[in-house]
C-alpha cells in the first residue's frame, strides 16, 4: 500500500494569523486630532431661579400644611386663607385683580418655561472634541482677543475692535496707510485662517469693515 497524503487541503487547515498593522507614529508634541462631532452647548445650572422656586414652594406648603393641621385640629383657619377664600368665591372671572394676577402668574410661568428648555451660558462658544469623552467650549472675549490680535498684524491696521457672537464676528479694523480694500482682503484671509484654528464647532460668518481713522480737530 501506498503511503498516505498527509498533506491539509486548502481551506481547511489552521487559518492563518493576521499580523497587527503597524500604526502610524504621532509626534508627542502634537496636539491630538479634533472630532468631528462637537461637543454642543453649554447648559446653565440656573442655581439662583430653582434656589428663588424651591424656597416659594417650601414656605407655601409649610404654611398651607400648618394650616390644614390647625383645622384638623378644631382650630379656625387662618385669617389669609379664609380672606382668599372669599375673594375668589365673590370677585367674577373678569375683574381686575383678578386679571392681573393670573397675568402675573402666567408670566412667571413663561419664564420658567423659557429657563427651563433654554441653555443659558451664550458666552461659551461650543468647541470640537479632542476626545468622545471630552467637551470643550471657548468664551467669546478670548475668541475676540484672539481674533483682534490676528487683525492687528496685518500691515496697515492701526486699531482692531472685535464684536464675537454665536452666528457672527464682526471686525471693525482702523487703516492708516495701504489700500483700504487690501487691507479688507489681507483681514479676510487672516481671519478666515484665525477662526478656523479657534476649532468650534461651528465657526462663525465674518464680516469685516475697514476705514480710515478720523481726523483730529
Amino acid at each position: 500500500m501506498g503511503g498516505r497524503d498527509e498533506r491539509t487541503p486548502a481551506g481547511r487547515g489552521h487559518p492563518a494569523t493576521a499580523r497587527p498593522r503597524p500604526r502610524p507614529r504621532q509626534d508627542p508634541g502634537a496636539p491630538p486630532p479634533l472630532l468631528d462631532r462637537g461637543s454642543g452647548r453649554f447648559w446653565s445650572p440656573r442655581r439662583v431661579p430653582a434656589g428663588v422656586v424651591a424656597l416659594l414652594l417650601l414656605a407655601g406648603a409649610g404654611v398651607l400644611l400648618y394650616d390644614v393641621v390647625a383645622v384638623r385640629a378644631h382650630r379656625p383657619a387662618m385669617h389669609w386663607r379664609r380672606a382668599l377664600a372669599r375673594q375668589l368665591a365673590e370677585r367674577p372671572l373678569d375683574d381686575v385683580w383678578v386679571l392681573t394676577g393670573a397675568g402675573v402668574a402666567a408670566a412667571l410661568g413663561l419664564w420658567l418655561i423659557v429657563l427651563a428648555v433654554t441653555p443659558g451660558l451664550r458666552a461659551l462658544l461650543p468647541m470640537l472634541r479632542p476626545h468622545p469623552d471630552v467637551r470643550a467650549g471657548l468664551r467669546r472675549e478670548a475668541a475676540a482677543l484672539v481674533l483682534r490680535d490676528r487683525a492687528l498684524e496685518v500691515s496697515g491696521v492701526r486699531e482692531a475692535k472685535v464684536r464675537m457672537r454665536r452666528r457672527r464676528a464682526r471686525v471693525r479694523a482702523l487703516a492708516h496707510f495701504r489700500d483700504l480694500d487690501e487691507v479688507r482682503a489681507d483681514l479676510d484671509d487672516v481671519l478666515t485662517d484665525a477662526v478656523r484654528g479657534l476649532g468650534l464647532s461651528r465657526p462663525p460668518a465674518l464680516s469685516v469693515a475697514v476705514r480710515r481713522p478720523g481726523r483730529k480737530g
